[in-house]
């Protein structure tokens, strides 16, 4: 019965995210989504007694901090695009590609999942690997010089709304 409760609530996450992402909204389209989460749902995972169904919620403060981490990515993907444009367009402007090493403080797999996917799809920067705590990056314009100071700039702004998404 546990494991019906996890499916249903990542089935109704899953439905939700493809409602927001089509647009003008049809309901062939929201049903046709709908029926390619139910079968993902309903697959078994590859590694028995291992649920990352378990680190998904619906609890209203989670549901708030995916709308504005969606948000906050959004607004990052658009300055890393601006960035990377003036880069492409002024060649002028320094490129000093590098891979660095961030830290996370995320215990969630599904969580480091999340932000590794994050970091990638910030145009300038690219998910390597990722060792436990420790991702490494590569990144098109190194102005770090550890880690810290590194994580501070990729990591950062990610990683407080996922804390409270993925606990």
């Amino acid at each position: 019965m546990e494991a019906f409760i996890y499916r249903l609530k990542a089935l109704i996450v899953l439905g939700a995210v493809w409602a927001m992402l089509i647009y003008p909204f049809s309901l062939q389209e929201f049903f046709t989504g709908l029926g390619i989460a139910l079968i993902l749902v309903l697959l078994p995972l590859p590694l028995p007694g291992i649920n990352v169904y378990r680190e998904i919620g619906l609890a209203p403060k989670r549901v708030l901090f995916l709308i504005a981490y969606i948000a906050v990515l959004i607004k990052e993907i658009i300055k890393a695009n601006i960035d990377v444009a003036f880069r492409v367009i002024k060649p002028v402007l320094p490129i000093k590609p590098g891979i660095v090493k961030v830290k996370t403080r995320l215990k969630s797999r599904l969580g480091r999942l999340v932000l590794a996917n994050s970091i990638t799809l910030t145009p300038g920067t690219i998910t390597v690997e990722s060792k436990g705590e420790d991702f490494y990056v590569h990144w098109i314009y190194v102005d770090a010089d550890d880690a810290d100071s590194a994580s501070a700039k990729i990591v950062a702004q990610f990683e407080k709304y996922l804390e409270v998404i993925f606990g």
